[in-house]
């Protein structure tokens, strides 16, 4: 285990953009063992009061969330950005609330389309009927 005083240049890596899904999927499998190796240098880091193994399952969620996404520019972007907390959580750069937050944060599921959501974007389309629907 490395000490809470990390060398910044030690976690960089330079930006690279996959060409194809192969290589998209080698590098989401190696950013995923960096993150599971890590969880218990961040519960050290951040003196979480979580075992490993939990911290390891969250990790899965969070990567399972993205599993059904497919276009190759949203995986690269999602593995920057990835590859950017982690950098960030590794190096101390974060404060514990915001290591909670990003392993414990909700998904986001589909949004509840209310009437004062609708209202407010400028339209009802459930309450609109058109005159020849036939619908009383």
């Amino acid at each position: 285990m490395t000490s809470t005083f990390t060398i910044p240049a030690r976690l960089s890596r330079p930006a690279t953009i996959s060409a194809t899904h192969t290589e998209a999927k080698r590098r989401t499998i190696q950013l995923y063992r960096e993150w599971y190796r890590g969880a218990p240098e961040i519960i050290t880091i951040y003196s979480l009061n979580y075992s490993p193994q939990y911290v390891r399952h969250l990790i899965r969620q969070r990567f399972e969330a993205n599993r059904h996404v497919t276009d190759l520019r949203a995986i690269n972007v999602l593995l920057l950005k990835s590859r950017q907390e982690y950098q960030e959580t590794m190096n101390t750069w974060k404060l514990p609330d915001q290591v909670i937050g990003l392993l414990f944060k909700p998904k986001e599921g589909p949004k509840a389309n209310t009437f004062l959501e609708k209202f407010y974007t400028g339209r009802d389309e459930d309450a609109i009927k058109p005159a020849a629907s036939g619908v009383v």
